[in-house]
């Protein structure tokens, strides 16, 4: 009978770092090539140590199989990186935001649009905003429509897409174009009466 005594080292997703100077040219499609599904931070170089000096820059990666992987399997994707010693990931949501440090507002803000995504992994789930998030967000909406004195949709959707693409934007495809076209209108009606 095997020793099942130790904890089980195996588990479907695995965190990697992965810097640029010492990752194989073409790292991402030696993955890809190998059937490998992951998730790739934007390049982070700008996180900062405590004592100020800037990290060396790198890539947050998780890994994702559709079966579980032991240590020393993860551990030989990890070496043709030249990846440090790989990390069980202890939350799929939890890895994927720290990506771009959502969480930490001490920490660089990375953009979640420079998320790459290989293979058939949904990252959207773990940015779902509460509606109390949603609701800060029609209202920025709605001040920077009466700043900028804008009165058509188009005006507003257009600035989304290029300026705000990661909130505003998905928000109004999804479901606030409704409320935010209504009061577009409103002003636009009201400069006619006066």
């Amino acid at each position: 009978m095997a020793n099942n005594t130790g904890k089980d080292t195996r588990s479907k997703t695995w965190n990697l770092i992965v810097y640029p100077e010492s990752a194989p040219e073409g790292w991402k499609e030696l993955l890809v090539e190998d059937g490998i599904s992951f998730v790739c931070s934007p390049l982070h170089d700008k996180d900062v140590l405590p004592t100020g000096e800037i990290k060396k820059a790198h890539w947050h990666i998780l890994l994702c199989f559709s079966s579980n992987k032991t240590f020393k399997q993860v551990l030989e994707v990890s070496e043709r990186l030249n990846s440090p010693i790989p990390q069980k990931s202890k939350s799929t949501g939890g890895s994927v935001r720290y990506m771009i440090h959502i969480d930490s507002p001490d920490k660089v803000q990375y953009k979640k649009s420079d998320i790459e995504v290989y293979g058939n992994i949904d990252i959207e789930q773990y940015f779902r905003i509460t509606s109390t998030e949603r609701y800060n967000l029609i209202r920025e909406m709605i001040d920077f429509v009466r700043e900028n004195e804008i009165d058509e949709i188009q005006d507003l959707i257009d600035y989304a897409m290029i300026n705000r693409f990661d909130d505003w934007f998905p928000l109004l495809c999804d479901n606030s174009t409704f409320i935010m076209s209504n009061y577009i209108k409103s002003i636009r009606h009201r400069k006619k009466r006066f």
